[in-house]
């Protein structure tokens, strides 16, 4: 007997947003402001039936949803055209348990709130440094930060995950996943990316104890890239997995260099393992202090602040440092910017003992465990008809790069990257095919590069 899609049933509960509402233009929103699309409904969601309600009457109406946290998806898959947006940025409760090192985080957090609240009781998870984006995706994508080399991951921290997945035809349910039961879905939730399965509803960390740290900030003039970058590429692997560090380069016409770091340890050490930078080119600002871990987290903010709302972002990992002819290309690059919110960063990842570089490739469904460094290279703007410049301008860099790195992060996702299954996933790939079939057989959770349903594997 075939079922007939129901047209009545399921009631939507929490926060409604519909077109003609006051807040649906806010409400709408990315935070890339290149997507603007015009969803049917934006529930926010409250409490976990709130999500249960949202999928199973998606599923009933035939309608296409999409799960949202904090919104920074880059390639807007957080959002749809005339479907529903499934939104749990309400669902914000923190709860600390010291003396046993974990905390229970709902989803619709923000790092600047996860931050604050793990403060007060002085514990710390590894993670990101922009302080709205949502600590939903941010997890399940991998989570890289300024504590990741001497603590792993965002999703190394994750012990257990609460998941409202599609169950049968029309409904919905709520799974625990954990080292015990539904092993195969927190594995996939450890670097399988955000929406693919279900709508991720709390999480539990392990967290660690932290009080104070070191952090620097070292600013050179554009002209010492040469001088800077290759030196940065050989070091930051290899000193101290304590101290995980960033550079960033500037467009020509901002003319500047910078990278930063953050030490678990004193001022006095830090000064004497930055020195290889400081003997590179000719430093034109120097700062190194010891704060509180808190005030370190809002210094890092800073640069994710006052950005122009338009971006396209790609990224791609170093697996050895760059050779002349990469730094060459980077300068070249950056010398024709399309515009000065041009750039292009890089974060410490792996070596010299680094806990990212511990676990095996397979361990999570993040593989690029050996990994010395990540790119990100980012081209932002204001007014619509500077965007294909933009666009065009990332999109050759990429390409130009492509010799010398490998892959792409999927928190830094790319529509113009053809082979992103491989590109994200590398050979997790077909294993995520597999918990999609099991968990989303009828694949209610897609969007552009969403994991497709893998095929029955024959027993």
């Amino acid at each position: 007997m075939t079922q007939n899609r129901k047209k009545t049933g399921t009631r939507l509960t929490g926060r409604i947003v519909v077109p003609g509402n006051p807040s649906y233009n806010a409400a709408r929103m990315e935070f890339n402001r290149r997507f603007s699309k015009f969803p049917k409904v934006i529930v926010f969601c409250r409490r976990t039936q709130d999500v249960i309600n949202a999928v199973k009457w998606a599923r009933e109406q035939g309608v296409r949803l999409r799960v949202r946290s904090g919104r920074h998806s880059y390639e807007g898959f957080s959002t749809v055209n005339g479907g529903i947006i499934i939104d749990v940025s309400e669902m914000n409760k923190v709860k600390v348990d010291r003396k046993n090192r974990v905390a229970i985080v709902q989803t619709g957090n923000s790092l600047a709130r996860v931050y604050k609240k793990l403060w007060n009781k002085r514990v710390a998870l590894p993670a990101g440094t922009a302080p709205d984006v949502g600590v939903a995706g941010l997890t399940l994508g991998g989570g890289i930060g300024l504590l990741s080399r001497k603590y792993g991951l965002t999703c190394d921290n994750l012990k257990q995950v609460m998941m409202v997945v599609a169950s049968g035809r029309y409904g919905a349910k709520t799974i625990v996943a954990n080292r015990r039961k539904h092993a195969d879905l927190l594995w996939a939730s450890q670097g399988g990316g955000g929406g693919n399965f279900g709508v991720a509803t709390a999480y539990t960390f392990r967290v660690r104890p932290i009080s104070t740290v070191s952090i620097y900030s070292i600013t050179w003039k554009w002209g010492d890239l040469e001088k800077v970058l290759p030196v940065w590429q050989r070091w930051a692997p290899s000193v101290t997995n304590r101290l995980t560090s960033t550079i960033e380069v500037a467009a020509k016409q901002v003319g500047t260099i910078e990278s930063t770091g953050q030490l678990l340890g004193g001022a006095k050490e830090l000064r004497r393992l930055i020195r290889p930078l400081l003997r590179a080119g000719t430093p034109v600002k120097v700062l190194v202090k010891t704060v509180p871990f808190n005030e370190a987290t809002q210094f890092f903010a800073q640069s994710d602040l006052n950005l122009e709302p338009k971006f396209k972002i790609s990224g791609a990992y170093g697996f050895q440092p760059l050779p002349r002819e990469g730094v060459r290309i980077i300068r070249d690059f950056l010398s024709k910017a399309p515009n000065r919110h041009a750039t292009v960063w890089s974060q410490s990842l792996g070596g010299a003992g680094s806990a990212v570089s511990q676990v095996s490739p397979t361990a999570t469904a993040y593989p690029h465990r050996k990994a010395e460094t990540i790119y990100e290279l980012s081209a932002r703007w204001r007014n619509n008809g500077e965007q294909q410049r933009n666009i065009q301008w990332v999109k050759r860099f990429r390409r130009a790069l492509r010799p010398f790195v490998k892959g792409d992060y999927v928190n830094f996702p790319d529509l113009q990257i053809k082979n992103w299954p491989k590109a994200y996933y590398g050979g997790n790939f077909g294993r995520l095919k597999q918990v999609k079939r099991k968990y989303d057989p009828h694949n209610v959770f897609r969007f552009a590069q969403s994991i497709p349903v893998g095929k029955r594997v024959r027993k």
